[in-house]
């Protein structure tokens, strides 16, 4: 999805000619592919900070002591 919003960003901010009264579109071209790039920061992430090898799901084991 960040990856689509970048590119239809970058396509109203530079290959867009038309205007449009009352809006922007070069303008709502780049806060799409801004609002593109924070979610693909945020899922790479997300996606590198989840997979740490040290850690287990529910803590470490249980002690045994005979």
């Amino acid at each position: 999805m960040s990856i689509f919003l970048i590119a239809v960003g970058a396509i109203l901010r530079y290959a867009v000619t038309v205007s449009v009264s009352g809006v922007e579109l070069q303008t709502v071209g780049l806060i799409l592919m801004v609002v593109g790039i924070v979610g693909l920061v945020i899922s790479l992430a997300v996606m590198f900070m989840g997979n740490d090898p040290r850690s287990t799901p529910g803590g470490p084991p249980p002690r045994r002591y005979d």
